[in-house]
């Protein structure tokens, strides 16, 4: 999107959250798009929450007991803001289903991490799945979690760009199910059950 839209996105985004948490103790809030952060996925949107920090622990107990108590109290901030918000945080989820992209609905509090950290805590909630491919699953789907490196990332993101999937984890599971598709993976499960079978002699 062009920067002036994401900037009339942004102002729209922060009447919605004032509105909706008018005694919130807000930060400022943010719309990012691809680019923005590794996480944002092409044609994708992040409207981003940030809830002031609760006050500093003392130095005095010493600077690695000082982050971690600064961790947990943000943590317990963001705890209370959700329970003390359900409800508008419910609304605000499904009031992004209208902006012209998927969009992820990110809650955090404010503070400094240690380097090579991810900034939090954080909640995050996600919209419905707009199109894209079949899964083959059958309607079971096992989440489970990989880091991957930039040029991993840029190969998912191009079988976005191309069409060939609407997600980084539907462009998983159609690489997936271009491997089952070789004859040789067939082959590495039948050595793969051979191997077993072996294993269950001992």
């Amino acid at each position: 999107m062009e920067q002036a839209e994401i900037q009339r996105l942004t102002q729209e985004f922060d009447q919605e959250v004032r509105r909706r948490f008018p005694d919130a103790p807000l930060q400022r809030v943010e719309v990012l798009q691809y680019g923005d952060d590794p996480e944002i996925e092409p044609g994708q949107l992040l409207g981003r929450v940030i809830i002031e920090a609760p006050p500093s622990t003392p130095a005095a107990e010493g600077e690695d007991k000082k982050d971690k108590k600064d961790k947990e109290e943000r943590g317990r901030r963001l705890e209370e803001f959700h329970d003390a918000h359900r409800p508008a945080i419910r609304e605000l989820r499904h009031e992004m289903d209208k902006l012209p992209a998927s969009a992820i609905l990110e809650f955090t509090v404010a503070g400094e991490a240690a380097e090579g950290e991810r900034k939090g805590p954080r909640l995050r909630l996600a919209g419905g799945v707009r199109g894209g491919i079949g899964g083959g699953e059958g309607g079971s789907l096992t989440p489970v979690m990989a880091r991957l490196g930039q040029d991993d990332l840029e190969t998912l993101d191009t079988l976005i760009t191309a069409g060939i999937a609407s997600s980084r984890a539907e462009a998983v599971r159609w690489a997936l199910a271009r491997i089952r598709e070789r004859p040789a993976y067939e082959e590495l499960r039948t050595h793969t059950r051979q191997i077993e079978e072996l294993k269950a002699q001992f």
